[in-house]
């Protein structure tokens, strides 16, 4: 459960980025469209568990650069 007290200096959990889902999210995943941007620009999406594969799944069927890593 995120801490809803901004004096505590920790911010709260990122929101699962799936349509409709406002899970805490446990993963980031790291991606760039290399047709668009080079590697300096990584866009980021959160996921929760249960999304972490639909999501990684979407973008490395596109053929994006993907990296997950779990939220700390």
């Amino acid at each position: 459960m995120s801490d809803p007290n901004p004096a505590s200096g920790q911010s709260p959990p990122p929101v699962c980025s799936s349509r409709g889902c406002r899970r805490d999210a446990a993963w980031m995943l790291l991606w760039r469209n290399p047709k668009i941007h080079g590697p300096e620009r990584v866009k980021r999406w959160a996921a929760c568990e249960e999304h972490l594969p639909v999501l990684r799944d979407f973008l490395t069927a596109r053929g994006f650069p993907c990296e997950t890593k779990r939220v700390e």
